[in-house]
């Protein structure tokens, strides 16, 4: 595989440290700009940070004294530098869309953690195990820009990145509803117990928009490309209820669902522990070996215990059994910052650089 220079859009939150944590070693992938808003601006990564290191792993020395670029201002310097960018802001949604538009239409990829762009029907939003099909889209998307090798492509909300991969293998079964209740960690807020103290002895019962998107994107993965859109599916009906809970790292999901066709226990951890993608296939660099991983004991998983599973990139499944109103249900387990956020972006990016998507 050809090496990528990449830029890090965002590069001061969370998720772009996260980022930065994640291509410090990466095989195919060299961090080449860093980017952020006008007030990180002309400084050095470190400086811009400054106290808010948000990583339980140091800064990357490679990193440190990088000077941080104007993210609108300085396209033109960073699409220059990089073959892409991985962009993580916090930015209102029509800012976010026209900035990353026009990265895109600086012949840049742009790779996105934000939810801006999910909406649109010719850009792919990407669970790589699930949907590696869709980047069907991007020559349709290319068109529409007017570019050769710019495009945006999306992943999807890290609420739903634990219960989704643990339905995709039953959807044959005619999966016709199901429910998901999140315990989200702090995280997934950019927050720490240092900055967000009132959730110690708390659960918070409503993060916005979080629902919404829980219960729409899913129709989008789990879609078909037509004529050059992705068009979503019509079921299952899924309904959800999103808490903050004080945690860490790590969104829990207690799911219900039915289904029309007959199957035991044995056979759905089966289909779960046999489930795999594109990405394991290719032995992507991110990948896990196992993506789906079903536990026995009946007080798994636990967050503590098994966020971090395959270095965080891996979906944890317990407590599978019968329900009274649907047809079972079960626990799900994702860590938010890594599957659900930087990870997956990372890993997105892998299977279009082994498809030639990035080329």
């Amino acid at each position: 595989m050809k090496q990528f220079n990449v830029g890090i859009i965002g590069a001061t939150g969370m998720v772009g440290q996260r980022f930065a944590t994640l291509l410090e070693h990466h095989p195919w992938f060299h961090v080449a700009a860093l980017a952020a808003s006008a007030r990180s601006a002309g400084k050095t990564y470190e400086e811009a940070v400054g106290d808010h290191w948000l990583m339980k792993t140091p800064m990357p020395e490679s990193m440190r004294k990088m000077i941080v670029f104007n993210a609108e201002k300085d396209v033109e310097k960073v699409t220059s530098l990089v073959d892409f960018v991985f962009c993580a802001v916090n930015m209102k949604k029509e800012e976010i869309k026209k900035l990353e538009e026009t990265y895109a239409k600086h012949e840049c990829p742009v790779l996105s953690n934000n939810s801006a762009n999910r909406g649109v029907p010719d850009v792919p939003m990407i669970i790589p195990e699930i949907n590696a099909d869709h980047a069907a889209v991007i020559p349709f998307q290319r068109k529409r820009l007017g570019t050769k090798r710019g495009f945006i492509a999306v992943k999807s909300n890290c609420s739903l990145q634990s219960y989704v991969p643990a339905i995709t293998p039953l959807l044959d079964l005619h999966v016709t509803k199901a429910l998901a209740c999140t315990y989200q960690a702090i995280s997934g807020a950019g927050k720490t117990f240092e900055t967000f103290p009132q959730i110690l002895d708390n659960v918070i019962p409503f993060i916005g928009g979080e629902e919404g998107k829980s219960e729409n994107e899913p129709m989008k993965i789990w879609g078909h490309v037509e004529d050059g859109k992705i068009v979503n599916a019509t079921e299952p009906c899924i309904t959800s209820q999103c808490l903050r809970v004080p945690v860490s790292d790590g969104h829990t999901a207690a799911v219900f669902v039915s289904f029309e066709k007959p199957a035991t226990m044995e056979e759905i951890i089966e289909r779960w522990e046999t489930y795999k993608g594109i990405p394991q296939e290719l032995n992507l660099p991110s990948a896990p070996k196992q993506f789906l991983h079903y536990f026995h004991e009946e007080d798994r998983p636990q967050t503590k215990l098994d966020r971090n599973l395959e270095n965080g990139m891996a979906i944890s499944i317990g407590r599978l059994r019968p329900d009274t109103q649907y047809t079972i249900k079960f626990v799900c387990l994702s860590h938010n910052t890594l599957r659900g956020a930087a990870g997956g972006a990372v890993l997105m990016a892998e299977l279009l650089a082994a498809k030639g998507y990035l080329d």
